[in-house]
């Protein structure tokens, strides 16, 4: 079986050449141009970034793949689906707010921005699969509706999958509503009282109001909790952890799943931009440094291929200084993403997407001057 190809280009630029540019060349090398886009729905797939956040992808990039779908004959639209967390996104109005305040509107993108899921999260379409883990993924409608599916994808650390790549963009970020909750029931938290210090921030960023605070410790109502795990990532203590003892790990499998049935059964290509890597996802209200110098930017029609070829590319970089993960003293060759979030299995998505078939862990990396 021959080895799924993934393209790679810097972020250097050659003479007149700009960066959206280069992303675009980057596209047509790696192959884009063989989908029949003509009068096509395409989705392309990307997070908005939250309230607050600055690491989330400039739209520049966006625009520069709609105008090419465009040019291809295609009918391109943005699109994400809402959360299950605090925060700015949790409904359609509020999504689009905050997208149109990053950039995302069609005045800058020159194509409409779409929240799949609905006015209230709950418009989705069962997508059957039979997985290990899901059997009828619950995906946004609007994301099932089109005719060919892009995923462009901000590289980034990630508290509960170890990395946020393109499987999570895929996966997560198309489940509505209630395929996020599904997704994530094993991440229920449960509280360490002997390092609990009854601070309360793992309760200010409840979205369900399941978590309160008493007698110096937090406690957490199981028929409110979503799972969700905000409050595993935010807890300065680390009081708050996955319930189940491998809980994040079935958390990455579950969503390699939802990729599955988003991807299946019709034109898909990815891209991933491995720049800017917080240390946590972009759907925090903030955003700290980043932990390993800019790498570039990949492409490939394999999803799995290109969430490999991405966390072995950021592996070989030494660690920022002054970063969450400088403080650790980590190398170059160093596993990053478990050294940031131990309770975490990135492997585990990736196996995953070779056991359901969605792709390949082997790949070759070819450079794309």
């Amino acid at each position: 079986m021959s080895k799924s190809k993934v393209y790679f280009t810097t972020m250097r630029t050659v003479g007149d050449e700009n960066l959206c540019e280069k992303l675009v060349r980057l596209c047509r090398t790696a192959g884009i141009e063989s989908i029949d886009f003509k009068d096509k729905f395409t989705a392309i797939k990307l997070h908005f970034g939250e309230a607050g956040n600055l690491a989330f992808l400039r739209p520049d990039y966006a625009r520069a793949v709609a105008s090419l779908v465009k040019e291809l004959g295609g009918k391109p639209f943005v699109t994400d689906c809402s959360t299950l967390y605090v925060g700015a996104r949790k409904n359609a109005l509020d999504h689009l707010d905050i997208a149109y305040q990053h950039g995302y509107n069609p005045f800058c993108l020159g194509c409409q921005t779409i929240i799949a899921d609905g006015l209230k999260g709950d418009d989705d379409v069962l997508v059957p699969i039979d997985g290990e883990y899901v059997k009828n993924a619950k995906i946004g409608r609007a994301v099932m509706d089109a005719d060919v599916f892009i995923s462009l994808t901000h590289f980034k650390g990630h508290e509960g999958t170890g990395f946020g790549g393109t499987l999570k963009n895929i996966g997560m970020g198309c489940g509505s509503t209630r395929g996020k909750a599904e997704m994530h029931e094993t991440e229920k938290p449960a509280v360490h009282a002997d390092v609990c210090v009854g601070c309360g921030v793992c309760a200010e960023n409840c979205a369900h109001s399941a978590i309160s605070v008493s007698d110096g410790r937090a406690h957490v109502d199981y028929d409110r909790c979503k799972g969700c795990g905000r409050c595993i990532g935010v807890c300065p203590t680390k009081a708050m952890r996955p319930g189940a003892e491998n809980g994040c790990e079935i958390l990455s499998r579950k969503v390699t799943e939802y990729a599955l049935a988003v991807c299946k059964d019709r034109p898909c290509f990815h891209i991933s931009l491995l720049i800017d890597v917080s240390p946590f996802c972009d759907c925090y209200g903030l955003n700290d440094a980043p932990v390993i110098p800019d790498v570039g930017m990949f492409a490939s029609f394999d999803p799995v291929a290109l969430d490999k070829a991405c966390a072995d590319a950021a592996n070989r970089e030494h660690a920022i200084a002054d970063s969450f993960l400088g403080e650790k003293h980590p190398h170059a060759g160093d596993d990053h993403f478990h050294t940031m979030h131990p309770d975490t299995k990135w492997e585990a998505g990736i196996e995953q997407g070779v056991r359901v078939g969605l792709g390949s862990d082997d790949y070759e990396l070819i450079t794309v001057k």
